[in-house]
């Protein structure tokens, strides 16, 4: 029997894929074979030497040591795409509020409590919250995975808008999943001079960090409106003050505040509710259970964030899955420790990210746990194991 811990509640969908007969879920395991977490935080946490898989019920894994978990074989997983339609609808909303200022008006509208003649005070103060509708305005969509797709259709199809989208990284998935309404722009500088809103949906990187910054307002079209429903640390808090100080931006939408956004006239700042529906809460709880069993059960691996994919079948006779470094050599040297003991290999595969390489076995005959123990002992290998049907 499998042991899952959760250091996070989790909606009850999970045991739809980890069933009683084979997993245990529970709190309180110091020896789990795998640990499903939302938002609990695990870079001080320690690891233990059973736990071979991590999934993140949800997209963002900073909560997360990514790189120790790949030096001790621990595969990590999240649920891209799994909140996607919720978080595409809180950017319409966004849309609406960066162009219409509702929530100026419901606030202005809590100060005539208890006045006499309110429906007259309404008519006559409702001028100063006039803003533009959205139809025909050009909307700039940065990233177009699964939120940044349904974003960049349902404002086109739905609202009637101009869309363009930016993505050199753009998936063959992603891309089938666009409307045709749907414009491509190979330059990103003309997005940010020509568009009127400007949605940003890229991870955090090295690369993407405060990749809104001076210059990049300054190339942008005076009296846009900018969403963030990714990370605060794409954009740069001094820059995003001046450029709204300046009314080079009309409005800023954000669901990552922060200390300094929070204080910053003309910013919208959304307490980070984007996933926050029972439809999307039970999507990523169900797609990191059924993550968590495939990748015990058979070794197969969608969606890890620290290890090369690897999607594979249940096997069909023994299967001999490695993770080691990736480095020459390595594949010749497992496949020989197995052909010293005189077992025929009828299939092989291997992956590769970054430092870290998967090889993948399937075999007639069932290795020795001598042969498994040589192999794990090799200078480069870093776990091992065996699943057979």
């Amino acid at each position: 029997m499998y042991k899952i811990k959760l250091l996070n509640e989790i909606s009850n969908v999970i045991y739809q894929q980890l069933s009683a007969d084979d997993y245990m879920v529970t709190k309180d395991e110091n020896e789990p074979d795998a640990i499903l977490v939302r938002s609990a935080a695990m870079h001080d946490m320690p690891l233990p030497s059973s736990l071979l898989a991590i999934a993140r019920a949800g997209a963002g894994v900073n909560n997360i040591p990514l790189d120790k978990c790949a030096k001790e074989g621990i595969v990590v997983f999240n649920t891209p795409g799994a909140n996607a339609n919720a978080v595409a609808e809180l950017v319409m909303c966004g849309l609406l509020l960066a162009s219409r200022n509702v929530i100026g008006g419901i606030e202005w509208a809590r100060t005539l409590d208890g006045q006499d003649g309110v429906a007259k005070l309404v008519e006559k103060g409702k001028g100063q919250f006039v803003g533009p509708e959205l139809r025909g305005k050009k909307l700039g969509v940065i990233g177009l995975g699964a939120v940044g797709a349904i974003a960049a259709n349902t404002a086109a199809q739905g609202f009637g808008m101009d869309v363009v989208g930016y993505d050199p990284y753009i998936s063959v998935e992603n891309a089938w999943s666009l409307s045709r309404a749907i414009h491509r722009s190979d330059n990103l500088e003309t997005l940010l001079s020509t568009c009127d809103y400007i949605t940003i949906h890229v991870p955090l990187t090295d690369k993407t960090k405060h990749m809104f910054n001076h210059g990049t307002f300054a190339r942008m079209k005076t009296g846009a409106a900018l969403l963030n429903y990714s990370r605060a640390e794409l954009v740069d808090n001094e820059s995003l003050r001046e450029a709204l100080d300046s009314k080079k931006l009309r409005a800023y939408v954000t669901d990552f505040p922060n200390e300094e956004t929070l204080k910053i006239p003309g910013a919208i700042c959304i307490p980070h509710i984007g996933a926050s529906t029972p439809e999307s809460e039970d999507n990523c709880a169900s797609a990191a259970a059924a993550e968590i069993r495939d990748y015990l059960e058979c070794g197969s691996i969608v969606h890890s964030v620290n290890m090369p994919d690897m999607p594979l079948d249940p096997p069909a006779g023994y299967r001999l899955f490695v993770i080691h470094d990736n480095v020459p050599n390595m594949i010749s040297l497992i496949t020989s420790k197995v052909g010293e003991a005189g077992i025929n290999i009828l299939n092989m595969r291997n992956g590769s990210r970054k430092d870290m390489a998967i090889t993948v076995l399937e075999m007639e005959q069932e290795p020795t746990n001598d042969v498994i123990e040589n192999i794990k002992t090799q200078d480069g290998v870093i776990r091992v194991r065996l699943f057979h049907r």
